[in-house]
């Protein structure tokens, strides 16, 4: 041992930590001389999952589990399609109408939870390393993050929606079929479709990511809740308990897409061919090319098969959205975008305080509209999440919520603005349009433009490739909840819950009366999403805790509080002749408030194991000028070695 470590070591060895003074003793002495068989937590740079060596092994209890849920709920639907459909309503009706108003007020404060996290100090956080760079391109990364999260549903309701508000308004708001009407509907579309959609996908997807790119965890959403829970609980009984969930929602709400998909696409090949109404036969048989289609895509893997059909799908959507908007009323969709979003701005306290104290028509709307969009979004929002963890590996959290929360919202609401004003114009000049059922009204808008017969066949490949980008990476997701957290799910595992997917998809299409299988999984989907709404509330909780705990975090608190006290005591000794350089230091005599002391033994040991890997360096800090000298310049490196030579003789190092 050298003089100076021997000097240091005598110098912190009174220091036992029995108070707040004590433990700040002992920040300052892990700082100046931390122990060889730990590294401060300040200093961890970050740890990806694929470093700490876990196993990766499917976890049978989970994957069983999921599976006999599954099987039995299919047995369900089968035996008896008709009691299925009915519990299913019942329930849900209880749910909107009891705790409806829970799911109005988790939707905006999660919302306003991830714009704090984005844009306060916590938004410097990278997910991953401080000097990890971005796996894909911001338009692969926008293309797979917009084709999961919603990109069939607008294609859906796209002009469906906003010609359903203009016939029906919401209540107390305009009169139906006026152009205050137009106004309205599309400003109630963005509400449902817009910030408060994605900041669920956000929670979940940024909460995960940091977890597994910066803290070594597994890429669960049981992992998650380790600031609360501990990270072995979130391996027992508990965390698998959620895990399992997580699988089901995912499983039900992808199967319930395919559903409307196909749906959508039969319709399409109905007009098409001119053959007439299709039949089960026709709809089985869209079902099982999509599933083999979306298997397919998956177990390529996201960089392959996913990146380039939702590089594909942007293309093909953003050509027929140009397409609608040069070819349709194009001024008027010019002039309604600005006027809307200032509507919504001006309208979004109003939306979000509707209730159904308010009256019967209200509590209708509420329930058959707003709640149940809140919903829906929360129960897809572990997959969706998981999805979005997957493809922002080194983003900031400042990226990560500007991309994830705004650039999907303002390209859903130019795509309602485009399809649904449309619709509305051809609508106010005697089109006829039905609003049911509701997967035919685009096809109607378009049947009313020019080249219909391309664009027809052009949207039912839309509405099949958007389907396939979104349930490939469900698919990859659930493989990844089965094995542990795994990144890259072994490819079996992905074919077996693709297939279930197709399976219960095409049975409930065609069972009980006509809808009532598809419906009642819908519900169930909906019905699912109550209690994750209760886990996304404490998901905040645990999200937060972790935040306070980052690395860059407690260096900046560091930071602020020793530049402060050394610039000060700088000034009193010295005048304006002074530097700042990096000495041992006794607070114990004096009154600094220095920070509370962090524990966090389980991500250390874990950077300890992780060999090759450097501490933070002062190369992945942002450049704050190095060393001050008198007038600001920078001193060169040699004076500034002389300089901490002379600050350790005055400390008797």
């Amino acid at each position: 041992m050298s003089g100076t470590e021997k000097s240091r070591r005598e110098q912190s060895a009174p220091l036992k930590p029995s108070g707040p003074a004590d433990a700040a003793k002992r920040i300052v002495r892990d700082i100046a001389d931390p122990a060889p068989q730990g590294v401060h937590p300040a200093l961890i740079p970050g740890i990806g999952v694929e470093q700490t060596g876990r196993d990766f092994r499917t976890d049978r209890v989970v994957f069983g589990a999921a599976i006999v849920v599954t099987i039995a709920f299919i047995v369900w639907g089968v035996a008896a399609g008709d009691n299925l459909a009915g519990t299913a309503s019942s329930v849900l009706s209880w749910v909107i109408e009891y705790v409806g108003v829970f799911f109005t007020v988790i939707a905006t404060v999660v919302l306003a939870f991830m714009l704090y996290i984005g844009f306060s100090r916590f938004g410097r956080i990278r997910l991953g390393r401080d000097d990890e760079e971005p796996e894909f391109s911001v338009f692969s990364w926008i293309s797979m993050l917009f084709a999961a999260g919603m990109g069939i549903g607008l294609v859906f309701w796209g002009a469906a929606e906003p010609l359903t508000f203009f016939e029906s308004p919401p209540p107390n708001t305009a009169e139906a079929g006026t152009v205050e009407a137009m106004h309205t509907a599309l400003t109630q579309v963005l509400y449902h479709w817009g910030p408060q959609a994605w900041s669920f996908y956000a929670l979940v997807g940024g909460a995960i990511a940091y977890g597994a790119y910066r803290r070594g965890r597994t890429p669960l959403i049981s992992s998650i809740f380790a600031p609360l829970l501990g990270e072995r609980r979130t391996t027992g009984p508990v965390g698998r308990t959620i895990d399992v969930f997580a699988i089901i929602v995912t499983l039900f709400g992808t199967a319930a897409s395919l559903g409307l998909g196909a749906l959508q696409i039969g319709h399409g090949v109905e007009l098409i061919s001119g053959i007439g109404e299709v039949g089960n036969g026709l709809l089985i048989g869209v079902i099982a090319v999509l599933t083999a289609a979306f298997i397919a895509s998956a177990v390529s893997g996201v960089s392959r098969g996913i990146r380039a059909l939702s590089n594909i799908n942007a293309v093909v959507a953003l050509l027929l959205a140009f397409f609608v908007f040069f070819v349709g009323p194009t001024m008027l969709i010019i002039n309604i975008i600005p006027s809307v979003a200032a509507q919504f701005l001006t309208d979004f306290t109003t939306m979000a305080a509707r209730s159904g104290s308010q009256g019967p028509e209200v509590q209708a709307f509420l329930s058959g509209w707003t709640i149940f969009y809140w919903a829906w979004w929360i129960s897809w929002s572990p997959f969706v999440g998981m999805f979005i963890a997957k493809i922002s590996r080194g983003r900031t959290l400042r990226q990560f919520v500007s991309v994830v929360v705004v650039v999907p919202s303002v390209i859903s609401f130019i795509w309602f603005a485009i399809f649904g004003t449309t619709a509305i114009d051809q609508q106010m000049n005697g089109a006829g349009l039905e609003v049911s059922p509701p997967e035919s009204v685009l096809f109607g808008v378009l049947g009313n433009l020019p080249l219909a017969g391309v664009t027809t066949v052009i949207l039912a490949v839309l509405v099949a490739i958007f389907f396939v980008t979104g349930a490939d990476s469900a698919s990859l997701v659930m493989g990844t909840l089965s094995q542990r957290g795994n990144p890259e799910p072994t490819r079996w595992v992905t074919i077996v819950w693709g297939a279930l997917v197709g399976v219960i998809a095409a049975i409930l299409l065609v069972s009980g009366e006509e809808g009532s299988g598809l419906t009642a999984l819908q519900n169930v989907t909906i019905i699912a999403a109550l209690p994750f709404a209760v886990i996304m509330a404490l998901m905040m909780v645990a999200f937060m805790k972790d935040l306070h705990r980052d690395p860059l975090i407690l260096r900046d608190e560091y930071a602020e509080r020793a530049v402060r006290h050394s610039v000060r005591t700088g000034l009193e000794e010295y005048g304006d002749d002074f530097a700042l350089v990096p000495a041992p230091y006794d607070h114990s005599s004096d009154d600094l408030a220095w920070v509370e002391p962090v524990v966090d033994e389980e991500f250390t040991e874990l950077y300890a194991k992780t060999e090759a890997m450097p501490i933070v360096s002062g190369e992945s800090e942002p450049d704050l000028g190095g060393s001050a000298a008198p007038g600001g310049d920078r001193l060169p490196e040699d004076e500034r070695d002389e300089e901490r030579d002379d600050e350790e003789r005055r400390a008797g190092v």
